[in-house]
């Protein structure tokens, strides 16, 4: 295990450490103020890297931080309890947290709208489903100690779509990445929707004035008339503002040879160079969208993976591009997010995306 520079056994560790959660490890536990009373977390300690996993939000991942330094974005929401979710309109917004990882979907994401006399909200249900059948493998394999959070999220309604996401969450102590693998099955006996968008969020300061961003595509389109005004600067991030108008990109993901895509945000000042990278199939999610809100206190860029065109079912319906799951038919995704630390490391991974 290469921990903090030092390259250790297990032997060499367990003489030293009783506990393994004295350097590594996770702690389940239920936050107790406001509307976030009851939620359950299961908190990540890799080390350099560490991030919560709200149980009670679909396995979703709220603060995330890398040498304490904080990664991502968190709203005066915090992570509310899912009873307080309202399906209608953008009610969703009342208990969106943003973190590491909001996901979007199962069966509809986008803006709110009727489809086929349903009404849909904003961005889907799933972030407002408890997982359950979680468990914690996490355990030594060889000298290297791997995390491992497993649970199961079900997204059914009494004579209508069900629809099943298996999440697994694996991160290494002293490798500053996490790995998510998400198993989609549609356990029903009809077709049913299947729309997926990995809500990505990074926040102050690794989000700050001087911050860039890059996106490995082949094509890009923006959502309105205004963000096709700003295409120029969609890349750049300056200071928060008073009254800044949300910018909307959709991104076609372009493959590697691997078939992979990347995404990354970076940023110079910090520490010695700091940048967070994306790594997603260019076949399972062939997009990313890319939202950013530089406003004062809704400071936040998200960069987001998605099988789909961020737009209501109705219209996704109209176009004929809305994904469909027969019985039984499963989808799987996988997602990395990891840490780059270092002016050279960064450029190496910068030229890598721009050589894709």
């Amino acid at each position: 295990m290469n921990y903090y520079g030092m390259n250790l056994s297990r032997k060499e560790i367990e003489e030293k450490a009783p506990d393994i959660r004295q350097i590594g490890g996770t702690r389940a536990y239920e936050l107790c103020e406001g509307a976030t009373r009851g939620t359950r977390v299961i908190d990540v300690n890799a080390g350099e890297l560490r991030y919560s996993v709200v149980v009670d939000r679909g396995m979703d991942i709220s603060l995330a931080n890398y040498k304490g330094i904080n990664l991502t974005h968190l709203t005066e929401n915090g992570e509310v309890h899912p009873s307080f979710y309202e399906s209608r309109g953008r009610e969703w917004a009342r208990i969106f947290f943003g973190g590491l990882l909001t996901t979007c979907g199962l069966t509809y994401l986008g803006p709110p709208g009727m489809d086929q006399g349903e009404d849909l909200g904003l961005h889907g249900r799933y972030s407002a489903i408890p997982a359950r059948r979680v468990n914690d493998f996490s355990g030594w394999k060889g000298d290297e100690y791997e995390i491992c959070l497993e649970g199961q999220v079900d997204e059914s309604v009494q004579m209508g779509a069900k629809i099943r996401l298996n999440r697994k969450i694996t991160s290494r102590v002293g490798v500053p990445k996490i790995c998510i693998h998400d198993k989609v099955v549609n356990t029903g006996t009809k077709n049913t929707p299947f729309t997926i968008l990995y809500h990505i969020n990074f926040g102050f300061p690794l989000l700050d004035n001087g911050a860039r961003i890059l996106i490995q595509n082949y094509k890009i389109e923006p959502f309105d008339e205004h963000s096709k005004e700003q295409m120029d600067e969609r890349l750049y991030i300056d200071d928060p503002s008073s009254g800044f108008q949300e910018v909307n990109y959709l991104y076609y993901a372009k493959a590697d040879n691997n078939g992979d895509s990347f995404a990354m945000i970076m940023n110079d000042s910090l520490l010695s160079g700091l940048a967070v990278y994306i790594k997603t199939s260019a076949e399972t999610l062939p997009f990313f969208c890319e939202w950013k809100l530089l406003e004062k206190r809704d400071y936040v860029l998200a960069i987001e993976p998605s099988n789909v065109v961020c737009e209501n079912r109705k219209v996704l319906r109209q176009k004929g591009i809305l994904p469909l799951l027969r019985p039984g038919e499963i989808r799987e995704m996988d997602i990395e997010i990891g840490v780059v630390e270092g002016k050279e490391a960064i450029k190496i991974m910068e030229e890598k995306i721009k050589e894709a």
